[in-house]
């Protein structure tokens, strides 16, 4: 029988709260985390809206000269990682074996960072490059950091899969786990992606959400009048467990994660696959994992991001397996915006709360459901329902695909 993975810490740093119970205070009541850039700020004047993580003291979490030229991406890891350690009551080396536990956090790693480099480099020549460039841009290095600074010498990965990466990340921990080994994972994603290079690529695509008065309104996951994503940073870690070990120590399980799933569109580099069949079967596969079958499913948070393909894209995926009626389904993206690979951590540990509440948040902003995108979509207020399991969604450019299933934590055989 295979080992069950359950949640016993959750880290978040996100444009609605720095903890998780302010997140899921956020998300239940619809309070949008978006705003105008402020002046001074890189993407001021570049972006319309953004959603903005509290700013964190780098040495809070990285004592030394280093705090002074670490990229964001790397300081919201590590606080990301402490909490979710200290949720958990785990201190490496007292509670596991360093050897036993592993770091699984990706991103696209600090590109902030290597474009004000390649600007001091154009200014001053090559003398004015500075060595922690290296450090500081490298994808890998939010785990790395994450390892050195709390001791984990065990398995230290990253995922690539761009948007899917921080699900992919929880997806590759269950895998660990169940191999038996590891006995814990620090897994997650952090991304800093708020700088001109990068929300220019993004609007130059005309793929941002442009022409809104009001900020807050500019997330519109399935509704009629969306005209893109809105941007924003942030981090989230889980700490996975294997449940015996939890038990042995007497942790609390926030939620089970019962099976997961990956596929690839293989169609474009940025564009789903309109038939949504990708994305169908990444949720087959991850509803066979868990050994549930789709009714069992009583709330699916969507990707959900604001884009017109991307929407209906998701939308078809889930009428091809639910038919003509789904599960409830929201996108919590409507308040956070989309946080690339980190949305994935955030969404999942939302469906932990789900499962813990029996509350399913609404989708913000969703005033007039597109045709294209038919579901039972919750809307306006959050439904009181009891759920026995609930499915994630993250899909990302070049077709990545990844689904997580999460359920009450089971009890344990014996």
């Amino acid at each position: 029988m295979r080992p069950i993975v359950t949640v016993t810490g959750v880290g978040l740093v996100s444009p609605v709260g720095a903890t998780a119970a302010e997140v899921f205070t956020a998300v239940g009541e619809g309070r949008s985390g978006l705003t105008r850039p402020p002046e001074g700020h890189p993407v001021h004047g570049v972006v319309d809206v953004a959603g903005f993580s509290p700013p964190i003291d780098p040495a809070s979490v990285l004592p030394g000269p280093e705090s002074r030229v670490v990229d964001r991406s790397i300081v919201m890891a590590l606080r990301a990682a402490e909490d979710a350690l200290a949720d958990a009551g785990v201190q490496v080396g007292r509670d596991v074996d360093p050897y036993r536990i592993a770091v699984i956090v990706s991103g696209v790693g600090g590109l902030s960072t290597l474009e004000s480099q390649v600007l001091e480099r154009a200014r001053r020549g090559r003398f004015g490059v500075s060595p922690y460039m290296l450090p500081g841009t490298l994808p890998n290095m939010g785990a790395a950091r994450i390892a050195i600074r709390f001791g984990v010498r065990g398995y230290t990965s990253s995922i690539g899969t761009a948007c899917a990466a921080g699900a992919q990340s929880i997806g590759e921990a269950v895998r660990i786990l169940r191999a038996g080994e590891a006995d814990m994972v620090l897994c997650g994603c952090s991304e800093a992606p708020l700088f001109p290079t990068f929300a220019d690529a993004f609007g130059n695509a005309r793929a941002l959400a442009r022409g809104w008065s009001d900020p807050t309104a500019a997330s519109r996951p399935f509704d009629r009048r969306r005209n893109g994503l809105v941007l924003g940073e942030g981090a989230g870690v889980l700490l996975l467990e294997r449940a015996a070990h939890a038990a042995a120590r007497g942790a609390r399980r926030y939620a089970d994660v019962l099976g997961w799933g990956a596929t690839n569109d293989a169609h474009h580099p940025t564009t789903p696959r309109p038939d949504g069949t990708g994305a169908a079967q990444c949720m087959r596969i991850a509803l066979r994992d868990a050994g549930l079958r789709p009714d069992d499913i009583g709330y699916v948070n969507a990707h959900g991001t604001g884009t017109r393909a991307g929407d209906a894209a998701e939308a078809t995926a889930l009428r091809e397996v639910y038919g003509s009626s789904t599960p409830p389904v929201s996108s919590t993206k409507g308040v956070t915006g989309h946080l690339l690979g980190v949305s994935g951590v955030v969404e999942a540990a939302v469906c932990a709360e789900v499962l813990r509440t029996g509350l399913l948040p609404p989708t913000h902003n969703l005033d007039d459901p597109d045709p294209a995108c038919e579901m039972d979509l919750i809307r306006k207020e959050p439904r009181a329902v009891p759920v026995r399991a609930v499915l994630s969604n993250s899909f990302g450019f070049g077709g990545h695909n990844v689904s997580l299933v999460l359920g009450h934590p089971e009890p344990l055989p014996g």
